[in-house]
């Protein structure tokens, strides 16, 4: 059996990028471990213990035996940087090989033979995620992690997605602007993994983080009407999770992350 570390920027991004991944890997009886940079919080008043509580449970839900933070900041999305808050430093600010000796740290103790982390362009430009990228590269260097994945997204189907959810007057999951460059082309994939049996759990990780949907307005509409999807349809929207493996080349396409 081998040991799986899932790096990631912030509390949920599990469930988005990796969720069905890594319990599809649970339940084959490997040991998954879940690293986040941060612990969501943007400013000194959000609350972080919320954050990383709910994080714990979403990563019940999924099989993960070990859950970790490595302390820093959220750096936040958008045109304007904030200040690093008070005896903190934002994820995206921090000193790369500092951060990636954290992570190589807990690489080294788990004997990891797999690190689930970002391409670099951070899937959608957060800065945060870019960071993954950086830092997990370095960090898999230093504890000779024999292989590195990337989680993606092929970026023809979010353009499609974005399309119907416009038609349908929904939220967009990102911006055309965004869209242009976000994630990865299709051709460039080299894992696309079937993992149709476990939508509900991680549909159920995701409503572990009730924190991020609110109470109001189309996000909360949405995440209800996620909610009450029926397990054959949670598996047709989450039924499949994509990875690029920087030391292969582009045109076959492995089902199973062990591969």
């Amino acid at each position: 059996m081998a040991t799986v570390v899932a790096f990631h920027a912030h509390p949920d991004d599990e469930v988005v990028l990796t969720g069905g991944t890594l319990a599809r890997a649970a339940a084959g009886g490997h040991r998954v471990i879940v690293v986040v940079a941060t612990d969501g919080r943007v400013g000194a008043d959000d609350d972080g213990d919320i954050r990383l509580t709910e994080l714990r449970s979403s990563a019940d839900v999924l099989g993960a035996k070990r859950v970790e933070c490595l302390g820093y900041a959220d750096s936040g999305f958008g045109a304007e940087f904030y200040p690093d808050p008070p005896g903190r430093v934002r994820f995206a600010r921090a000193d790369t090989e500092e951060a990636a000796r954290r992570l190589a740290a807990i690489l080294r103790e788990e004997e990891a033979d797999l690190l689930l982390s970002y391409q670099a362009n951070g899937g959608y430009g957060h800065r945060d995620h870019v960071q993954v990228h950086h830092v997990g590269k370095r960090a898999a260097e230093l504890a000779s992690t024999p292989r590195v994945l990337e989680a993606t997204m092929p970026r023809e189907t979010l353009i499609r997605v974005a399309n119907a959810a416009r038609l349908l007057r929904l939220p967009a999951p990102y911006g055309r602007d965004v869209l242009r460059t976000a994630y990865a082309p299709s051709s460039s994939i080299t894992h696309r993994i079937n993992v149709f049996r476990f939508a509900r759990q991680k549909r159920d990780a995701l409503a572990a983080h009730r924190s991020q949907i609110g109470t109001t307005g189309a996000a909360a509409r949405l995440f209800a009407v996620l909610m009450r999807l029926p397990p054959q349809v949670a598996g047709l929207m989450f039924g499949r999770e994509w990875f690029v493996d920087p030391a292969l080349p582009a045109g076959r396409v492995y089902r199973d992350i062990f591969e």
